[in-house]
């Protein structure tokens, strides 16, 4: 069963190639999902992938890209029936 996670990641995140960021960093590590902007200037994502993948990908969200200042990095777990393939970018919600 694979690990499955929402994240919201707060600061400055839009404007400073963070989704591409995600994409790259998610795809290096063989994780599935998702990632899109949000109306409230934080960006969200959904990655999932095996515990030790995911857990990476969590602590990278953390620090984020250069040009990014995370400020915070809201983890919830989720329990999807339909598992996403591939990671790819999503519209702004």
């Amino acid at each position: 069963m694979a690990l499955q996670a929402r994240l919201v990641i707060s600061g400055r995140v839009q404007g400073v190639g963070y989704r591409d960021w995600t994409i790259s960093a998610a795809r290096r590590l063989g994780l599935a999902g998702w990632v899109r902007n949000r109306t409230d200037g934080a960006v969200e994502a959904l990655i999932v992938g095996d515990d030790k993948a995911v857990g990476e990908m969590i602590d990278a969200c953390r620090r984020g890209p250069t040009m990014a200042r995370v400020d915070n990095v809201d983890v919830e777990p989720v329990d999807l029936d339909v598992l996403p393939q591939g990671f790819t970018q999503q519209p702004t919600a």
